[in-house]
């Protein structure tokens, strides 16, 4: 159908559409799954995750083989996920204790696990520690203490990474940007051979590498070379003063989705290409050994993978100014429209074969005037209980997502070669409360 046709850029690779008009992913009729699972519902798409790690691995490793991609797990991250992950041969960013729980729990690849975040306390660092996760990746001289004391405790060395904060200005929502000089994250690049320094005093930590991410829907590799520039001249500075030699640069990840039809992306080959070919020629022109490079997407993995499927609830006409349509979720499963301004699309699942006649406004069901998903879009004639879908929801939404109202976070299901799998349970009201004393 040319509806369906329109969406493919943003689309899971599997989405079709059947002779009843009806939206179809990894083989399974989204109609039959909200009668199976009730809604909200997020549908994952097993080919387009496999497909995606696959093309990172495929796009980076071809063009310099010491490359290692790396999952970052805050985009959404659950045991099936996980699970398709360490098939897929990538590693883990994780930012929590209870990541890190959920990584032992798949029995993950330790070595390929690297620990971010910059308030990390004493119990979650124990806890990495006592596992043995492959990376700790230090944000602040604080923890450069913390870190020492603790592995000295446990009677470990650990590797890590120190985060430095190039000062890049990568060009997107201020909330994503996090390589810029003012960020929380990370040492600023005037502090960071300090930095370096205190780490080689310590017996218990042994610095490997350099980190820095620059942001989020970053739609541009010219921030990537600036940093590796950037980067890379810290390399040999700390050659030359430390008489150390890195091992290993985490460039981050923060490439961009397309979340619109009108609105393509640089693909991954694009990012890949631009990033080796400057790393290259940086080692080359600074007479450094070959790095390791570690890249972190996580978006970029999962966003398009990922489609929420809502029911039409209330419908309310405002002659002259506006036609609200109200979904069964919103603002309590993506909050990323009030959050970033985040634009989505939309489809009717049930009636792709119907022509888009009316400019509507998508509303949440939670107690906000601003909980609006999307604001004046075209779709057809709609009526209570028709099944409208929001491609590319597969990063942040659900990690974002709260009880407020005290409404239960919706279920998830994966879905391939026409089977689908509940691999997250919708929450009850026992759930809710399940917490709570009297």
């Amino acid at each position: 159908m040319s509806q369906l046709a329109d969406f493919q850029p943003i689309l899971p690779d599997t989405a079709a559409a059947n002779e009843e008009g009806h939206l179809v992913l990894g083989g399974c009729d989204l109609v039959e799954l909200a009668e199976e699972f009730g809604t909200p519902l997020y549908i994952f798409d097993e080919a387009t995750l496999r497909n995606a790690c696959r093309m990172f691995r495929r796009e980076f490793e071809e063009r310099y083989p010491d490359s290692l991609v790396i999952y970052a797990c805050k985009a959404f991250i659950c045991r099936a996920l996980a699970q398709i992950f360490k098939e897929e041969g990538l590693g883990l960013d994780v930012v929590s204790g209870g990541e890190i729980y959920l990584a032992r729990l798949v029995d993950f690849p330790r070595e390929k696990v690297y620990f971010h975040g910059n308030n990390k306390t004493a119990e979650e660092l124990e806890v990495a520690l006592s596992w043995g996760v492959g990376r700790i990746v230090v944000d602040n001289f604080s923890e450069i203490t913390l870190l020492e004391q603790l592995a000295r405790q446990a009677g470990r060395v650990q590797e890590v990474l120190l985060r430095i904060s190039p000062g890049i200005d990568p060009h997107t929502h201020e909330f994503l940007a996090t390589g810029v000089v003012d960020s929380k994250f990370g040492f600023p690049l005037p502090q960071a051979k300090e930095a370096v320094g205190e780490v080689l005093e310590s017996s218990n930590l042994k610095l490997i590498g350099l980190h820095a991410h620059l942001g989020s829907l970053i739609h541009d590799y010219v921030p990537y070379q600036e940093a590796l520039r950037v980067m890379l001249g810290l390399v040999a500075e700390v050659r030359d003063d430390f008489g150390l030699e890195l091992e290993e640069l985490n460039l981050g990840g923060g490439f961009a989705v397309q979340y619109n039809r009108g609105a393509p992306v640089l693909s991954v080959a694009e990012f890949a290409a631009a990033i080796t070919s400057t790393l290259r020629g940086l080692i080359k022109e600074l007479s450094l050994p070959t790095l390791r490079l570690v890249v972190e997407p996580g978006r970029a993995i999962v966003g398009r993978a990922g489609v929420a499927l809502y029911r039409v609830g209330s419908l309310k006409d405002i002659p002259g100014i506006r036609k609200y349509v109200s979904l069964d979720g919103g603002l309590g499963d993506n909050p990323r429209p009030a959050l970033y301004g985040a634009r989505y699309e939309a489809l009717a699942a049930n009636k792709l074969g119907e022509e888009e006649v009316e400019e509507v406004t998508l509303a949440g069901r939670f107690c906000e005037s601003g909980d609006i998903l999307i604001k004046d879009v075209k779709l057809p004639k709609l009526k209570p209980g028709d099944l409208i879908a929001l491609p590319v929801s597969g990063a942040y939404n659900l990690p974002l997502a709260s009880n407020y109202n005290l409404c239960p976070r919706p279920a998830v299901v994966l879905v391939h070669e026409g089977q689908a799998r509940l691999i997250r349970h919708r929450e009850t009201y026992e759930d809710l409360l399940r917490l709570d004393l009297p």
